[in-house]
């Protein structure tokens, strides 16, 4: 009898102590899952706002040579040929083009902490090899310049697809009723603004240094650029990838043919529009500063007013990026990148048209410019990175994200390279009317291929090309760490859950 009271004692103090130590083990395994949640939220947030100061220095290398090519043009004016103009400024394009495929594929494959890290130190070393370049001849010196520039393109080509779709991911779990202005604001605006902020350095420097130092004046430029990812690389290092990444990565065996099946009229039309507005927009930028130093007086400092000059022309582009983030949500993604296209129809052709006297009036002419250039802002500028995040699935948005945007660089690096072509053959007036042209066709891309987005939560995209993937055969693996699982059994979160998160 007492063995067995004995024996009900100790199995009650076993049991007891069981119940003590799953307690225990309870509050140890909560504290860390609270603990993740709040890291989680914060890092979110940094995501968001780095991506904005990152893209800053995006925009900053996007336009740095607008001013640098008037520059080299003055300081070097046998040796700085068209020809080498055109390939240091393409240099930029094409490592931008193999940037944003390649990491497209990394945040997608890797995840989006790796990607970023990685464009972040090419854009610093790019950035140090072209302020200190040099050679034994000055062909030393722009080849030097050619491959310093390319190494940054990488490094920013991948921003496109790293930082944009991390900022999309975090904004739709921040502020899933605004995440189409909250991403513009974080994106485009950046990019848009390093316009501007380039010109207002090149003045800056230019004022201190002085006409006969201008070796110091394109160095020091170049300099700066890499202080803007410096900046934001701590944070970007303790950054954690998405909980909309983490539930639905597929790294292994992705089923592209199956992707292609689902996405093929949306990358027609993403990456149709980026190529017509990337063909536009950015020789239109480059060379920008030398078109407007061929209607500016040649009387006085022509370097300075040029980039006074310059500097109106990019103020006056940055308005669309705002009304862009207005009308997205009020008007619609489609309807609001069709408008904007329709403004190179109309400025295009008003400029073109009326060249040789619109340009006798400088201010006049300006105000035209910008005003064509702050409708692409407006329209696809705005537009064509937001809908490339928000139409595709978070599993292979990276991917095609990046192809999107490669395909517009490579629209650039075209129109880059048969800008002088066509300005020598056909007039410069041309230029804009082609443009003009270029408008109508992305407003009928636009209508046909680009799907109605209506800003809805990203979970439910997710959630659709996963059953799509699962009816047709493929049972892969989705998702990392603690959401890992199998393609059938992966429960995406609803809209009420994420604002909840």
């Amino acid at each position: 009898m007492a063995d067995k009271e004995l024996n009900v004692v100790s199995t009650t103090a076993d049991s007891n102590d069981g119940a003590v130590d799953v307690s225990k083990q309870t509050d140890i395994e909560a504290a860390p899952a609270k603990t993740s949640m709040s890291r989680q939220r914060m890092s979110d947030l940094f995501t968001i706002f780095c991506a904005g100061a990152a893209l800053i220095s995006d925009g900053y290398q996007n336009n740095l040579m607008t001013m640098t090519n008037v520059l080299f043009k003055k300081e070097f004016p046998e040796d700085y040929t068209p020809a080498i103009s055109t390939r240091v400024s393409n240099a930029l394009l094409i490592g931008e083009i193999i940037g944003q495929i390649v990491i497209g594929l990394t945040c997608d494959y890797m995840g989006r902490k790796t990607a970023i890290i990685l464009t972040t130190l090419c854009i610093v070393l790019g950035g140090i090899l072209a302020t200190a370049a040099h050679g034994t001849s000055l062909h030393g010196l722009f080849w030097m310049l050619t491959v310093a520039r390319g190494i940054v393109g990488f490094g920013t080509g991948g921003e496109y697809p790293a930082s944009s779709v991390s900022a999309s991911e975090s904004a739709n779990e921040h502020v899933p009723s605004r995440r189409g202005p909250t991403f513009i604001l974080v994106t485009n605006l950046p990019l848009s603004f390093g316009g501007p902020f380039a010109v207002i350095v090149f003045l800056i420097v230019l004022s201190a240094a002085g006409l006969n130092h201008l070796e110091v004046v394109w160095r020091v430029c170049f300099g700066i650029g890499i202080l803007w990812p410096l900046s934001v690389f701590y944070f970007r290092l303790r950054m954690l990838n998405s909980k909309l990444y983490r539930r639905g990565a597929i790294k292994k065996q992705v089923p592209y043919k199956l992707v292609l099946r689902y996405y093929w009229k949306t990358l027609i039309g993403t990456c149709g529009a980026w190529f017509l507005y990337d063909f536009i927009t950015f020789p239109n930028g480059v060379f920008s500063g030398t078109i407007l130093a061929s209607v500016v007086p040649a009387s006085g400092n022509v370097l300075l007013h040029t980039a006074e000059w310059q500097l109106l022309l990019g103020a006056l582009a940055l308005p669309g990026v705002f009304i862009g983030a207005w009308m997205c949500d009020r008007v619609g993604r489609k309807n609001t990148m069709m408008i904007g296209f329709s403004g190179y129809l109309v400025f295009g052709l008003i400029i073109g048209c009326a060249y040789e006297k619109i340009t006798k009036i400088v201010p006049l002419f300006v105000i035209f410019y910008g005003l064509m250039q702050s409708s692409g802002n407006m329209g696809p500028g705005d537009m064509l990175g937001l809908l490339s995040s928000e139409s595709y699935a978070t599993s292979v948005r990276g991917t095609c994200y990046g192809l999107s945007a490669a395909i517009g660089k490579a629209g650039a690096a075209i129109g880059t390279q048969a800008f002088t072509p066509i300005q020598v053959h056909l007039g410069k007036k041309w230029t804009f009317i082609i443009a003009a042209i270029c408008g109508v066709a992305g407003m009928l891309v636009t209508y046909f291929f680009v799907p109605n987005v209506t800003g809805e939560d990203l979970g439910k995209n997710d959630e659709r090309f996963r059953q799509f993937l699962v009816d047709n055969g493929w049972d892969g693996e989705m998702g990392e760490d603690d959401l890992k699982a199998q393609a059938h059994e992966v429960q995406m979160p609803s809209a009420s859950v994420v604002e909840k998160i």
